[in-house]
């Protein structure tokens, strides 16, 4: 991510926002109790480079974190980041491994 732009909490549409040119990409959630359901990564394909997706998903994993909140991911490619990013393993609920 070359520009400086920043990660919006679409809380209307459910989703964080990342705005590139006239480009956006999102990752879908559910929020219920102290937990927040990731289940879905949408990244356009002018945007669709491992290093995008792992610049765009540690922006969000620091809001979830700051928020203290839990994270339950449920698309393959946010259970594929933590797998890679163990300093995110600690938002895993109890129970929950990947």
């Amino acid at each position: 991510m070359t520009e400086t732009a920043e990660v919006i909490d679409n809380d209307f549409l459910r989703q964080f926002e990342y705005k590139v040119n006239d480009e956006i990409a999102k990752i879908e959630y559910s929020l219920q109790e102290r937990k927040i359901f990731l289940t879905k990564l949408i990244v356009p394909e002018v945007l669709n480079s491992e290093d995008f997706k792992t610049n765009f998903l540690t922006a969000v994993f620091d809001i979830v974190e700051e928020r203290n909140l839990s994270v339950v991911p449920t698309s393959p490619d946010i259970a594929k980041f933590i797998r890679k990013n163990r300093q995110y393993k600690s938002l895993l609920p109890i129970g929950v491994r990947i």
